[in-house]
């Protein structure tokens, strides 16, 4: 499909036409979990924010290659394994499973690769011989480190240099160190340590070398799209491109994407504060959508206040949308629609810009409701292609409508129950009867919704 997608660039600091590389062929990655512990809802930004694009790519390319990888070995890993009594392998099986259900139930796709760091040490060890080799790395006391100095523009991306890194340093700098800028591409391992044998003696990579040699392995030199949190960009991406960029030259990325940051009810998120929210947590009491449609509702760059609020409001606004799809569950979709042509996909298409996207969902909405007969038809498979865009509105209406969390309230016998007393208390004029089952079903969170064909209702929390 010919449409221009522009996507801002961290690294040129403005919006670009995306182009890929290989014509009609993109490959991108994004960095995934350190499995360790349960994700949070911080962790779930980029994982939403690259699927819709992911979505969206899908419709423009015939192949996209989409990578998100788990870090399976880090010091945080080994320390959860001691801590629980437990091997490294049990600790990163369990998280890296909890993962992928969490990240399912918030309508995420599967990733078309998967990459394990544990699975690719030797492209590790080949990337840290290469480095060597041309002068960007050294061995000093069973480590190798990359020396920052051999690289001419180091700090491009994050837009530092080395003097201003070092002045707002505080860490004691190793021993071992030429310079205190300079990282760790393989360390040593002890005895009850993971470790794998390389030239350099038992060890195991660095976290930054981790993702060079996992994108060189499984998608080539250069990549199309690079995303991850804004967190992300210094030392993690910027260490990545030195790494890439000093063994095998090239660009190693054409476009840097990253996500801004969640702020849980208007503080930055911290384990200090005591305000991180795991997703399993909040999945207790939101379904995965309404969570996935909370972090679309601001765009992508901006900050986003993650509040209870917002996921009420969430809620409420899919619970709109699924009310108006049920209103036309006996309607049928027309043939294709023509996405180039769509306001929704116009907002999408530039730079991800979710907020814009959704507010042609509501104008739809509001179109549909007012629709003649023959219209509804085309209104209705515009909103559901806009919502398999951004990964909503894709449940059955009713089910969603008359599901939710709280299984413990009313059954949906119990409610259809009550609606039918209801209907025979007004029948036989007994409205004081019929006023009080309405307020019943209010307090237990059942919205009712009369019209000339009977009532309908759905939950609401």
């Amino acid at each position: 499909m010919a449409m221009s997608l522009k996507l801002y660039n961290t690294m040129a600091r403005e919006k670009q036409l995306f182009e890929p590389l290989v014509p009609n062929t993109v490959t991108m990655y994004v960095c995934g979990p350190t499995v360790y512990n349960l994700a949070h809802i911080g962790n779930a930004r980029p994982v939403v924010v690259f699927d819709t694009l992911f979505r969206l790519l899908q419709t423009q390319f015939d192949s996209v290659t989409y990578a998100r990888n788990i870090t399976d070995i880090d010091d945080k890993i080994i320390a959860a394994a001691v801590r629980d009594k437990r091997s490294i392998e049990a600790v990163s099986e369990e998280f890296t499973l909890k993962y992928r259900e969490d990240m399912t139930q918030l309508n995420a796709l599967p990733p078309t690769l998967e990459p394990h760091a544990t699975h690719n040490i030797e492209p590790m060890i080949e990337l840290t011989r290469t480095l060597i080799e041309k002068g960007h790395a050294y061995e000093s006391q069973g480590h190798v480190l990359f020396a920052v100095e051999s690289m001419a523009d180091y700090g491009k991306l994050s837009n530092r240099s080395l003097d201003d890194m070092l002045a707002g340093a505080r860490v004691k700098v190793a021993e071992y160190k030429r310079h205190p800028g300079d990282f760790v591409l393989w360390k040593p391992s002890t005895d009850d340590e993971p470790g794998w044998e390389s030239p350099w003696g038992r060890g195991r990579p660095g976290w930054h070398l981790e993702c060079s040699a996992m994108i060189r392995a499984h998608l080539g030199d250069t990549i199309d799209i690079h995303g991850g949190g804004r967190d992300l960009i210094f030392p993690h991406h910027e260490n990545e491109i030195a790494q890439s960029r000093c063994a095998h030259g090239g660009d190693y990325v054409r476009y840097w994407m990253h996500n801004a940051y969640l702020d849980i009810d208007g503080e930055k998120m911290s384990k200090s504060l005591g305000n991180v929210h795991t997703v399993r947590d909040l999945l207790k009491r939101y379904r995965g959508e309404v969570l996935r449609f909370a972090l679309l509702s601001a765009h992508y760059r901006s900050p986003l206040n993650f509040s209870a609020d917002l996921l009420d409001q969430a809620e409420a606004t899919l619970g709109s949308f699924y009310s108006t799809l049920r209103d036309v569950a006996d309607v049928p979709t027309t043939a294709e629609v023509e996405l180039a042509q769509e306001p929704f996909y116009r907002a999408l298409s530039d730079d991800l810009n979710t907020p814009g996207a959704i507010a042609e969902v509501h104008a739809l909405a509001k179109q549909l409701h007012k629709a003649q007969a023959a219209d509804k038809p085309a209104l209705k498979a515009r909103i559901l292609a806009a919502g398999k865009l951004l990964g909503i509105l894709e449940s059955d209406p009713e089910a969603w409508l008359q599901g939710g969390i709280d299984e413990a309230g009313l059954s949906a016998q119990e409610i259809e129950s009550l609606i039918e007393q209801r209907s025979e208390a007004k029948e036989s004029k007994d409205y004081a009867r019929a006023d009080d089952i309405r307020q019943a079903l209010t307090d237990a969170g059942i919205v009712l919704e009369d019209s000339p064909d009977g009532t309908q209702w759905r939950r609401e929390r």
